[in-house]
């Protein structure tokens, strides 16, 4: 991967990490986005963290700190993200990532910002491993899509269950047909929650997790998601160099 792509005129695009008790794992993550040359903006959504995270964020003077003063899950701290981006694109970010690179970022970005597609989603070398064997991560934490897609939403967002913001948005993806480029991450993975929480505590929030998944749709309905987002991927690997050429993407982004 290339870590320092020549990048012209292009789109501006703002990242987005929500965060909940990261403290020993996000330092790495804004350790590269907050310097990337693509991200006009990084904007961190503490939600009510009880570790220390905002202080590790406040170390990255660029990094703009939003705090809850309670959990209230991801799918409220995004609206807030959302609400305070000024761009027109948004790269969302999980903040427990572990092996993220500054190529990473453009290999996100760049489908989008060249107009290859007009989303992209990230496909982890831990995602499980039906996700590696379709090529698809339907709740994928790591995209770039359009404000345009989310901005005129957020009372709707705020409503969802704690971990429905994925499902929620590959609806309106779906909806309005807009291709999508996955773009494999060999080196990256993903904190589990057993990992974080110890083995029992991490399974019971693997649980209420799915649960909340299934609060937003059901099970067949998931099934559906998946296919239909697999029929909008794009084969972008040929067409998208680091040199990023912007021309409009395809798709209602409104």
């Amino acid at each position: 991967m290339t870590d320092n792509p020549i990048v012209s005129s292009r789109p501006r695009v703002s990242c987005i990490i929500c965060a909940f008790n990261e403290a020993p794992r996000i330092g790495a993550v804004l350790a590269v986005a907050s310097a990337h040359p693509l991200l006009d903006e990084v904007i961190v959504v503490d939600d009510g963290s009880t570790d220390g995270t905002a202080e590790v964020v406040r170390r990255f003077p660029s990094v703009r700190l939003i705090t809850s003063p309670s959990n209230q899950g991801k799918s409220a701290a995004m609206a807030k993200g959302i609400d305070a981006a000024r761009n027109e694109w948004l790269m969302l970010l999980d903040a427990d990532l572990k092996g993220l690179a500054p190529g990473h970022i453009t290999a996100l970005a760049a489908p989008v910002l060249s107009g290859a597609a007009a989303v992209s989603m990230s496909l982890r070398e831990n995602s499980l491993l039906v996700f590696r064997a379709i090529g698809l991560d339907f709740v994928s934490g790591e995209r770039v899509v359009s404000k345009a897609l989310l901005g005129d939403t957020l009372n709707e967002i705020r409503g969802l269950p704690r971990f429905g913001i994925e499902v929620f948005m590959n609806r309106r993806i779906i909806a309005r047909r807009l291709p999508i480029a996955v773009t494999h991450w060999p080196h990256v993975t993903q904190a589990r929650k057993t990992e974080k929480l110890g083995y029992w505590k991490g399974m019971r929030a693997e649980w209420r997790m799915i649960a909340d998944l299934l609060k937003v749709t059901y099970p067949l309905a998931l099934l559906s998601q998946t296919f239909h987002l697999f029929s909008l991927r794009v084969d972008h690997a040929s067409r998208v160099p680091f040199l990023v050429r912007i021309r409009k993407p395809r798709g209602n982004l409104a």
